[in-house]
């Protein structure tokens, strides 16, 4: 049993991992589609074993990526939460917002939905001063959604991932930053209408 606080917002519920996931999860991991922009697809394995690496840090630090669930109908969307990068970068130590949905949901704005959600609870709860997010240069749909989430990018913060080979066409990421003080502020977009976007 992990220690997963659910956050609500009007559509969705972001909660803990059930077993009933790990099928539809592993669905979302194999699908080119939804990992264009990984490495790989991966293996129901390899699906399984990441769910056990998210409830692990669940336990461990209070929070990770949430399971997103969709109120009305109770599908399993995917995940949008928090992480630890564990990797060595100019911006590391840091914590991280991402998140992956399943390809039938893209473009109704769940996403951007559940990561204000997620960026809420940072700021208010967990009192962060800062929540990072990055992608690969080629990912515009998550560059978007940063940019809609009211973070900020400077070229200057860009790198080469260092997981990736030396050429490999995702190495080069982007950097997108969000401070608290600049989510306070009622300018960055944060209480805009969610529109069918994500």
């Amino acid at each position: 049993m992990t220690s997963t606080p659910n956050l609500a917002t009007h559509r969705l519920l972001l909660r803990g991992w059930r077993e009933s996931d790990r099928e539809p999860f592993a669905q979302l991991n194999a699908d080119p589609v939804v990992m264009e922009h990984f490495p790989a697809t991966l293996s129901r394995s390899e699906s399984d074993a990441m769910v056990d690496r998210i409830q692990q840090k669940f336990e461990a630090q209070g929070f990770g990526l949430w399971a997103l669930e969709r109120c009305s109908s109770r599908e399993f969307l995917g995940f949008v939460g928090l992480n630890r990068p564990h990797f060595k970068a100019h911006f590391t130590p840091a914590i991280e917002i991402g998140w992956r949905l399943a390809h039938p949901f893209w473009g109704q704005g769940y996403a951007c939905e559940a990561a204000r959600e997620i960026l809420r609870f940072s700021f208010e709860t967990l009192a962060l001063d800062e929540v990072v997010s990055f992608t690969a240069t080629c990912n515009r749909r998550s560059m978007a959604l940063m940019q809609r989430l009211g973070m900020t990018h400077d070229p200057a913060d860009d790198f080469n991932h260092p997981a990736l080979t030396p050429g490999h066409r995702l190495e080069r990421h982007v950097l997108y930053r969000l401070g608290r003080a600049q989510w306070m502020n009622p300018g960055n977009g944060r209480a805009e209408q969610i529109v069918g976007r994500d």
